[in-house]
């Protein structure tokens, strides 16, 4: 394309447009082993939109919010705040310009991403964050009393302290009771993951 004259150059790349300059600036790139992946391609617009709704729908309304859509206007559901009792959901209807201009509002700039975890709960320091704080309190114990020994010459403490199995940490035994025997507390609730 260069070479027949298809390729046009503007501002700080005008330069480029001699085929010295342009050769030279494709050289670096000669030299790197290019690998290239292609899929097939999408389904038509549809498939298209589908694909990159995933990626955008939950940037500033879910789809389940959505009422309806047209070529001139968009309907969603919201929350009415200052009404304090009964259906607080109401239906908004916009142009479907002034949808978009709200939208486009919550779309964060380029190089930004929405941060859901800060500190050492930030998703691409997290592991290695933890794992250096759980070292750091590893090394921070004092060291425990000395334990009361009884007439055997076991330790009473050791009776009482189990290690934890996933973090080595010390339990504390609150009740043991044989089996069948109820036991005396009340066991804290059981929460089944939804």
């Amino acid at each position: 394309m260069h070479r027949v004259g298809k390729l046009r150059f503007f501002g700080d790349l005008v330069g480029l447009a001699d085929p010295d300059n342009f050769a030279a600036h494709l050289a670096p790139l000669r030299k790197t082993d290019w690998v290239v992946y292609a899929k097939p391609p999408f389904g038509g617009p549809e498939a298209v939109l589908a694909y990159l709704s995933r990626y955008t729908h939950r940037v500033a309304i879910s789809n389940h919010r959505l009422v309806s859509a047209d070529g001139v206007t968009v309907a969603f559901r919201w929350k009415d705040y200052r009404i304090k009792r009964g259906d607080r959901m109401k239906v908004m209807r916009l142009d479907t310009p002034e949808f978009i201009r709200r939208f486009l509002i919550h779309v964060l700039p380029p190089g930004f991403h929405r941060i859901r975890h800060a500190g050492f709960l930030a998703n691409g320091i997290r592991r290695d964050k933890i794992e250096k704080i759980r070292r750091l309190l590893d090394k921070a114990r004092e060291p425990e009393p000395m334990a009361d020994v009884d007439a055997h010459g076991e330790t009473l403490e050791q009776d009482l302290k189990h290690t934890c199995p996933e973090c080595g940490g010390t339990m504390r035994v609150i009740e043991t009771f044989t089996r069948g025997q109820t036991p005396k507390s009340r066991a804290p609730p059981w929460e089944e993951a939804a």
